[in-house]
């Protein structure tokens, strides 16, 4: 996809908040400093529209960014993050549960990896979650440029298996410092919106044609 525009709309805090454009939503789920916000900025070739931090835990709300006028991606809370109270990470669990499980928009969760690492409890429980559910999963492996390229099938390997992935899941290998894995990754997430809520316009302009031709 060629981004021509990207724009932060807002950090929703509940439903009520949430844009009303109806485009598709791709949510990016992982671990507070994982590399979500240099993901997304890597994504849309901006240096610093989505906010980083050093400090796990920080973001509390669903960050919306528009892309185009094709979709939005939105950052979710990071999850395990060990200084925030038992009470605050069992309210942000419950909202964002009900945005992954409610949000009609919702086409797409990439749950991000450090590839470094093989995958957390909380990973593994979050990618558990999501099967169970039935959300559409794509797994990124990110950080993949601080690994020496003869490793990057280990670590793939070690990240499906601790995982139990799902093998008709995408696993994508990605770089935000590079660049690896862009292409890749947006295909993937064409691929989903295309069959998803871009299709039925699509399908309504080719009834219309064919209604015009008889």
């Amino acid at each position: 996809m060629k981004v021509n525009q990207a724009e932060f709309v807002i950090s929703a805090v509940g439903p009520s908040q949430y844009p009303s454009d109806a485009l598709p939503e791709i949510a990016l789920a992982g671990r507070s400093n994982v590399g979500k916000s240099s993901l997304i900025n890597r994504m849309i070739n901006r240096k610093n529209l989505a906010r980083t931090s050093s400090k796990p835990g920080k973001t509390q709300q669903l960050n919306y960014y528009r892309i185009n006028t094709d979709l939005f991606f939105v950052d979710l809370p990071g999850y395990g993050y060990a200084q925030v109270s038992k009470t605050e990470r069992e309210k942000w669990g419950k909202f964002i549960e009900e945005y992954l499980l409610k949000r009609e928009y919702l086409q797409l969760v990439l749950q991000v990896i450090d590839l470094r690492h093989p995958p957390s409890k909380d990973d593994q429980a979050m990618y558990a979650w999501l099967k169970h559910n039935g959300v559409p999963v794509c797994l990124v492996a990110t950080k993949a440029d601080k690994i020496p390229k003869g490793k990057w099938q280990k670590h793939m390997k070690i990240v499906r298996e601790t995982l139990g992935a799902d093998k008709s899941d995408p696993l994508v290998l990605f770089s935000s410092e590079t660049g690896l894995g862009k292409d890749e990754l947006w295909s993937v997430i064409e691929q989903r919106i295309g069959d998803g809520a871009i299709s039925e316009p699509e399908d309504a302009i080719t009834n219309a044609k064919e209604n015009e031709s008889r």
